[in-house]
């Protein structure tokens, strides 16, 4: 594809207005599941809707309007370096693009800054470029056709202006290709979900305060009957069968709640206690609302862990079930099962997430990564099996295993295909070879005999004339050899050849196999073959 420059000056609507409609360098982490910043969901979305991600005035202000200012300024120091202009520039390449921060007239150097961070730098002192920044990288040069990029991280001055040659990585070019490949498959079977804020529980009536106290020395005065009919309504009122956010954090609030509960009547009851020695019925309702309480609550938690385990479970299984899905279409356009298994990591990827959207976003994060791979794959077995087909035609018999090798890389797979055709081919002449050495030794064997037999035939008879039988038998002639007529005189008729002979003779002339041979003669309609040559001759 064509590569184009742009006239667009970052930051304006009409940067913003190309960027919606192309894939940048700088969202390749977030297609590719390796952003921190920006999740695949997130980036799904905002094609989809056209809307792009807004900052708060903060981060805009200090983040990045401060990082274009610091990217000016490092931009001399890289200039410096490399003893060559740069020049921002934005490019684009089919449906990707790249808005570098800097390119040599020619377009063979690019380069890249980031705002000084300690992290970074020290791993680019180290010489290595964390993952998360390779996507973008080695998309400015796939694009721009740029042969290196000096990547740096600075705050501007010379002093604090660390940088990286990155060169460009066919793996990584490879893997991003196939990744836009993938999201654009995702983006056109996106649905916008339905927008939920961030879970936060509900504010929850606290149950009324648990009073109990004596006047004189045996009237009790508390409020366990209010308390206890707000304590039942309260438990009548919990969701015990939540689906999402919202109701796990209402759920999880509630248990807050019951917890409360059961200390304030430990220690109203302790309270009470201490003023009258023995007070059985107050104890025995406190008892009784403290059980309630607290059954209640570790039923609510278990019931939580359950529920949610239960959710976790399901959108891995969704993740699974999506990619057996697009496994089984790879193996459909391959017209038969040669796909392998596919791993996808889903357990591990929501290890420590703790909301279904974190979840749903690891999940389907890996899950495109698996469909990536497992397309490449497919395109691998696609490639091989159409050399299969047109160099070992009529030979597929060499190749039983085809379903494991078709797995190899091309052009292992062609050598292998070449050595095992070159092989048979090998064993097929020797074994042509011996075929034709034990005819020529029967053949010659049987001439020898017949020559043996010929001059046996031919030798004088020896004895008086009278030994001879002058009278032969009726219809019996003495034996005398056949001869034709020719110009020099008569000569021995011409021997009949063998069978194997005839085959022979027509398999080399029209360069087939022996049976192949053999199968014409079977085929042949030989008296109307008669008929014909005895028509000619009429």
């Amino acid at each position: 594809m064509e590569i184009q420059i742009h006239n667009l000056v970052q930051g304006t609507d009409e940067w913003a207005s190309f960027r919606l409609v192309h894939h940048g360098a700088s969202e390749a982490a977030a297609m590719l599941g390796l952003s921190r910043q920006v999740t695949r969901s997130e980036l799904l979305h905002q094609k989809h809707t056209g809307i792009a991600k807004e900052y708060s005035d903060f981060v805009q202000r200090k983040i990045l309007d401060h990082g274009h200012d610091v990217e000016e300024l490092a931009r001399p120091i890289a200039e410096e370096i490399m003893c060559e202009e740069l020049y921002p520039s934005i490019y684009s390449r089919g449906k990707l693009s790249a808005s570098v921060d800097g390119i040599t007239m020619d377009g063979s150097v690019a380069f890249e800054h980031k705002q000084w961070n300690a992290a970074l730098v020290a791993a680019l002192e180290t010489g290595s470029l964390p993952d998360e920044y390779q996507p973008q990288v080695q998309q400015i040069m796939l694009v721009t056709g740029a042969g290196r990029v000096m990547f740096a991280c600075s705050d501007g001055t010379r002093e604090n202006f660390r940088y990286l040659w990155v060169e460009p990585d066919e793996k990584w070019q490879a893997r991003i290709v196939a990744g836009w490949g993938q999201f654009d498959a995702d983006l056109a079977e996106y649905k916008a979900p339905e927008y939920i804020p961030a879970a936060v529980a509900q504010p929850i009536m606290a149950l009324p305060s648990v009073t109990i106290g004596l006047a004189g020395e045996i009237a009790l005065v508390d409020n366990l009957a209010v308390f206890g009919e707000r304590l039942n309504a309260f438990i009548e009122g919990i969701d015990k069968e939540p689906v999402d956010d919202q109701q796990f954090a209402d759920a999880e609030q509630a248990v807050k709640v019951l917890a409360d509960a059961e200390a304030a009547l430990k220690a109203a009851e302790a309270g009470a206690l201490a003023q009258a020695s023995a007070i059985d019925e107050m104890r025995r309702t406190v008892a009784l609302y403290t059980n309630q309480a607290r059954t209640t609550r570790l039923m609510l938690e278990k019931l939580v862990k359950e529920r949610k385990e239960q959710i976790r479970a399901s959108i891995v299984e969704e993740g699974k079930a999506r990619l057996a899905a697009h496994v089984q279409r790879l193996n459909e356009r391959l017209d038969s099962n040669y796909m392998p298994a596919i791993t996808a990591e889903f357990g591990a990827v929501i290890k420590g997430k703790k909301t279904l959207k974190s979840i749903r976003d690891a999940v389907d994060t890996e899950l495109a990564r698996a469909k990536i791979a497992a397309s490449e794959i497919a395109d691998r077995i696609e490639i091989n099996l159409k050399a299969l087909r047109s160099t070992a035609e009529g030979k597929e018999f060499l190749f039983a295993d085809a379903r494991q090798i078709v797995l190899k890389e091309p052009e292992d797979f062609v050598a292998l295909v070449r050595l095992r055709l070159a092989d048979h081919e090998e064993k097929e002449a020797r074994r042509l070879e011996a075929e034709r050495e034990r005819i020529r030794k029967e053949e010659q064997a049987k001439a020898q005999q017949e020559q043996a037999a010929r001059v046996a035939a031919e030798k004088p008879l020896t004895g008086p004339p009278a030994a001879r039988d002058p009278n032969p038998a009726p219809g019996r002639s003495p034996e005398k050899p056949h001869f034709t007529s020719t110009q020099d005189g008569p000569k021995p008729a011409a021997k009949r050849p063998t069978d194997a002979q005839i085959v022979e003779v027509l398999a080399l002339h029209y360069r087939v196999h022996e049976l192949k041979v053999i199968e014409w003669l079977i085929d042949m309609d030989l008296i109307a073959l008669g008929n014909e040559i005895s028509g000619e001759f009429a």
